[in-house]
């Protein structure tokens, strides 16, 4: 597939296809959890450095994916910004059941 990608709805597909092991995709969807609790955790308690722990959190969990259970590069490195939506819309297709968990 080209690396270049006029949209995001022609670059989901090849998304979705580096992330075809469920055990990737159970760990990204962990992995977003815990971005969204520490970063409502930061909010609430003013603590700003839990940004840092909500990247960390995010990132380690879809990296051990790639890395152990995809055995690919994440698409974070080459497409940063349509890898992170894609990120979102994939844990949104999880909780709607459009993915198998």
């Amino acid at each position: 597939m080209a690396n270049r990608f006029a949209s995001f709805r022609e670059f989901y597909p090849f998304y979705l296809s580096e992330h075809s092991n469920r055990t990737s995709r159970r760990l990204h969807f962990i992995g977003s959890c815990g971005v969204l609790v520490l970063l409502a955790l930061a909010l609430t308690q003013g603590r700003p450095w839990l940004l840092l722990a909500a990247l960390l959190c995010g990132y380690g969990f879809a990296w051990v994916g790639h890395f152990f259970f995809e055995k690919n590069r994440p698409a974070t490195f080459k497409h940063p910004l349509y890898s992170f939506v894609g990120d979102w819309v994939m844990f949104k297709d999880i909780l709607t059941g459009r993915i198998k968990f």
